[in-house]
């Protein structure tokens, strides 16, 4: 496999764990709430799935558990911010220090175990195009029900009357709450979902795309995915082209590999980090120029 092969081949599946936490991400900032934790929520949700599919050796009940461990531990968030009252920063970050380190400690006698990945599934008829269909388009189930899931959320955020409702609450609360909904409760659900969808991410990291457990593994995805909501100006489509650059961008390194390209193994490394903080830069100016103009 040549190294624009093997990029292409990867991409999608490097691209799910941001896809997945950023995607939960934009629906709890579009009710108007920020919550840092998504790092500790996918490093939870990494840690139960691995455990769960190691002794079942079921993928839908590691994918469901991290699911529920990751919104429960984001119901902490929603109750220390809509109904406590706490700093949204703070217990975000609090939230993202539990989670890696519940994250350690469940799983650590698990420790560089492995477990079994997922077969590939090519598009029928497109599978066997030269090039891309034997790399692109043959991808494992999950990566296939992700593109799905992105395409429903994008129709239910933009075409439905929840959308609405959910951008309504993100921009205009007291407005929301006088007209009758309930503003800390779709808050809540939000924030729920977002935490299932860092829990899915986490379990998509330890278990398909890289089928072992190590501490640690996360590596920071969860910032990244933090970045993308806003690279993507909180719309599901550049939230997903965000993604699938950021996919690319962490293939550099074993890309470069097999290429044969000499640059150190830690510059390619870092490059999406350094990325996202270029991106970040850029992002506020922009913003700051927008304001001063107002």
């Amino acid at each position: 496999m040549s190294a624009f092969e093997f990029l292409l081949a990867g991409t999608l599946a490097a691209a799910l764990p941001l896809l997945f936490a950023a995607l939960g991400e934009m629906v709890v900032e579009k009710t108007g709430l920020l919550n840092l934790g998504l790092e500790g929520m996918m490093a939870i949700g990494a840690a139960i799935a691995f455990i769960c599919v190691y002794h079942s050796g079921s993928r839908g009940l590691g994918f469901l558990a991290a699911a529920l461990v990751g919104a429960l531990l984001s119901m902490v968030f929603a109750f220390l911010v809509i109904i406590v009252r706490a700093n949204e920063v703070a217990a975000g970050l609090a939230i993202g220090v539990l989670g890696l380190g519940l994250s350690a400690l469940f799983g650590k006698t698990y420790e560089s175990l492995t477990i079994t990945g997922l077969p590939k599934l090519g598009l029928p008829g497109l599978s066997e195009i030269p090039v891309i269909g034997p790399t692109l388009l043959t991808q494992d189930i999950v990566v296939w029900l992700a593109v799905i899931g992105t395409g429903a959320l994008w129709y239910v955020l933009n075409k439905t009357k929840l959308g609405l409702i959910i951008t309504a609450v993100g921009e205009n609360p007291e407005a929301a709450r006088a007209i009758g909904y309930p503003v800390g409760a779709i808050r809540a659900a939000a924030v729920a979902f977002g935490g299932g969808m860092c829990g899915v991410a986490g379990a998509y990291a330890s278990t398909v795309y890289t089928p072992l457990w190590a501490d640690g593994m996360i590596a920071g995805r969860g910032w990244i995915a933090l970045a993308l909501v806003v690279f993507g100006t909180w719309k599901t489509g550049r939230v997903a082209f965000g993604a699938l650059l950021f996919g690319v961008l962490s293939l550099g390194e074993l890309t470069a590999q097999a290429a044969g390209v000499a640059i150190p193994s830690q510059v390619l490394s870092s490059l999406p980090y350094v990325v996202t903080v270029l991106m970040l830069v850029v992002i506020s100016n922009n913003r700051r120029r927008s304001g001063a103009q107002i």
